[in-house]
């Protein structure tokens, strides 16, 4: 495995940073104390700390786009349906994996920043079509093979996508085990979308 540069590590220590304990108490010379290098160094390659957390949040969008994609190269399906199932315990599964992107997400500071920020509202944007997307595609596909029920995709998708983030954030407030609603979950979501006249 290629060594990371130090720009990625910076990115990555800034990730933890930022998703733990928020941007206003994430200082850059914590984050340049966390790679190992000189405190002024870091506005080499990032100006200031508004700049770093873009950094961050396009590092976050990248690595969900990639995560998503490789799951589905790498998964076989035997219908949409099955594949939507997929999709949704992979999502589960990296909310744990990289805890720290979907604490990112849902700190008060990022929202506040995409509100004045194109840049950050444009990843924001960025991320949540990626997410819904995930789900749209595999109910489209199975509308086309049967599996999946004459529906509006992109709604449905949409709602798959905020009972999986409800979980995902019960999880993350430490409320609730999210694990142990996996199986009612991926049931609910069979449900609302299956298409009964085949199955």
């Amino acid at each position: 495995m290629p060594k990371k540069s130090k720009k990625t590590e910076i990115i990555d220590a800034a990730t933890f940073l930022f998703a733990t304990k928020g941007f206003a108490n994430t200082s850059m010379t914590e984050v340049a104390g966390m790679t190992g290098i000189v405190g002024a160094t870091i506005f080499y390659h990032f100006k200031t700390k508004e700049d770093l957390f873009l950094a961050v949040l396009e590092h976050v969008k990248n690595g969900l786009t990639r995560a998503f994609s490789l799951y589905f190269q790498e998964e076989q399906f035997p219908d949409g349906l099955e594949m939507l199932l997929g999709a949704v315990a992979y999502h589960l599964h990296l909310s744990e994996t990289k805890r720290e992107w979907f604490l990112l997400l849902r700190r008060h500071y990022t929202h506040e920043l995409a509100a004045v920020n194109p840049t950050c509202r444009q990843y924001l944007l960025d991320i949540y079509s990626c997410l819904v997307e995930i789900f749209e595609r595999p109910l489209l596909l199975g509308q086309q093979d049967g599996s999946v029920r004459p529906l509006a995709a992109s709604k449905y998708a949409l709602i798959v996508l905020a009972m999986v983030d409800g979980i995902i954030q019960l999880e993350n407030n430490n409320l609730y085990n999210a694990g142990s609603l996996y199986g009612d979950l991926l049931a609910c979501c069979r449900n609302i979308v299956a298409n009964t006249t085949t199955r």
